[in-house]
């Protein structure tokens, strides 16, 4: 895959720089439906071990999911861990790996946070305005937001998540009895298309298959 970055910034900056870069790069995320023809969505994740990031990208049919194509890449950590600026410290790792790729699929999903992110830019975010691709944030926990009404216990359940009177993600019950994910827009996707996809992605786990794939893959020694 061919990686043509459509903004410029160092990865190794001091935070408050890196909050800066954030909410300038915040008003380039585009909400757009999602196109019909989505046959490829790829999963990324990075494990961290000592100073060491290991970022794994697993791109799945989406009819199907199977496996049709991966990479890794290994670097060192190139920024501290800082709440709310995970893409400072992983997207170093992830952009190396991305360009291993045989194909370029249609939609990426991260293990982390899109618009539901205290500047309304997580790493899916940052992701999809760098590559001008679509993505979408699915994380395990909150980072900022609350999760409105009472979310059924069934499968494909879902409330908002509202931050300051603004719905920012979706709290999405994956797997009947299982605590939910959470689902927000990265990049020219909205966010109903986003937890659709993600349901679609989660035929037996409470995580996407994509995001699955790829963490497993994160963790395999190279």
């Amino acid at each position: 895959m061919r990686v043509d970055l459509q903004h410029h910034h160092d990865w190794d900056v001091p935070p408050d720089e890196a909050k800066r870069i954030q909410r300038r790069l915040a008003s380039k995320v585009t909400r757009a439906p999602l196109p019909d023809d989505v046959e490829t969505v790829a999963g990324v994740d990075v494990s961290v071990r000592d100073d060491v990031a290991q970022a794994a990208i697993a791109v799945l049919h989406r009819f199907g999911l199977t496996v049709v194509d991966r990479a890794v890449h290994r670097c060192e950590v190139p920024f501290p861990y800082v709440p709310g600026l995970l893409s400072f410290r992983e997207m170093p790792a992830v952009l190396p790996a991305l360009e291993q790729l045989g194909t370029t699929p249609d939609v990426f999903v991260s293990d982390s946070h899109g618009r539901a992110h205290p500047r309304r830019f997580g790493l899916a975010c940052h992701m999809g305005v760098l590559l001008n691709v679509p993505t979408i944030g699915v994380a395990k926990s909150i980072l900022v937001g609350t999760p409105q009404g009472e979310l059924g216990a069934e499968k494909g359940h879902r409330v908002p998540l509202v931050n300051d009177g603004e719905t920012i993600g979706t709290a999405l019950r994956t797997r009947t009895d299982v605590n939910p994910v959470y689902v927000s827009v990265g990049h020219r996707c909205t966010l109903d298309d986003a937890a659709d996809l993600m349901l679609d992605c989660s035929p037996k786990y409470k995580i996407p298959e994509p995001t699955r794939q790829a963490h497993k893959l994160s963790r395999e020694r190279t």
